[in-house]
């Protein structure tokens, strides 16, 4: 069954590669030089990360006044640390983001719905869940699909549910079957990686992801993003938001801290 859903997947996509390289032989290229995208667009796109354990209240402090400052797209944090930097980001237009199952995917999905839920009270605005990725791996899609409607049903109708595939831990099938599993689960976003477990988004990751999902689901690159040049390459092969904790050097062209 597996073999045959990802067969068909990959004939689809074969045949949208061919269709896209016809249309792009017939048309001039635009935009691709990453001059095109400022310094200000790019923040737009930035989820303002900090999931190290131990980080402090003054880094979050920090965290909340460079989002500010820069006016990323949004703070991304553990549940923990959710009413505290609502409560510093209160008004302001900067989302509140909180990761769910983080970093390993593997809790009860009552547990993740039950974290899920204390988020959206706590106020954040967006959700990123890891899915169960050994379900997927041994096969048991209906695992997976379920552990993400299961968070979904949590989620308000403002809420922008977005689902990490840890993609450094599975072969190209098992990617396309996450993107399409998270599809039809209702996520509005599938995200490369936690930045925790091996490498973190490639070029050609966030382009399959993009082909898998189409057009009107978001695709977040995350993982390994340190620098101006690297956020623009995924913006370009698809990517609609970024996920970095060395935004600021992003943007300011400043060295990059950390390894997320």
């Amino acid at each position: 069954m597996i073999e045959k859903i990802t067969k068909e997947i990959l004939s689809k996509l074969e045949k949208m590669n061919k269709a896209e390289g016809t249309a792009k032989g017939s048309t001039s290229e635009k935009n691709t030089s990453p001059a095109s995208i400022t310094a200000q667009e790019l923040a737009a796109y930035i989820d303002h990360t900090l999931l190290k354990p131990g980080a402090t209240e003054d880094q979050f402090a920090q965290l909340c006044e460079e989002a500010l400052h820069y006016k990323f797209k949004s703070v991304c944090v553990n549940s923990s640390w959710i009413p505290y930097v609502a409560k510093k980001l209160r008004g302001s237009s900067v989302k509140v983001c909180s990761v769910i199952g983080f970093p390993l995917g593997e809790m009860d999905t009552r547990s993740k719905a039950f974290e899920a839920r204390n988020a959206l009270a706590n106020g954040a605005h967006e959700l990123d869940m890891v899915i169960n990725i050994g379900a997927l791996k041994s096969g048991n899609l209906k695992l997976v699909e379920e552990d993400i409607r299961a968070i979904k049903r949590v989620c308000r109708r403002t809420t922008i549910l977005k689902v990490i595939i840890e993609t450094s831990l599975l072969n190209e099938s098992e990617k396309i079957l996450a993107c399409e599993i998270s599809k039809k689960a209702g996520a509005d976003f599938v995200k490369t990686s936690t930045g925790f477990t091996g490498d973190g988004a490639t070029v050609e990751d966030i382009a399959l992801m993009r082909q898998v999902v189409g057009p009107k689901i978001g695709v977040k690159a995350s993982g390994g993003i340190r620098d101006y040049e690297t956020a623009v390459a995924m913006i370009r092969a698809g990517a609609s938001r970024i996920g970095a904790g060395g935004s600021v050097a992003i943007v300011t062209g400043s060295p990059a801290n950390g390894s997320y």
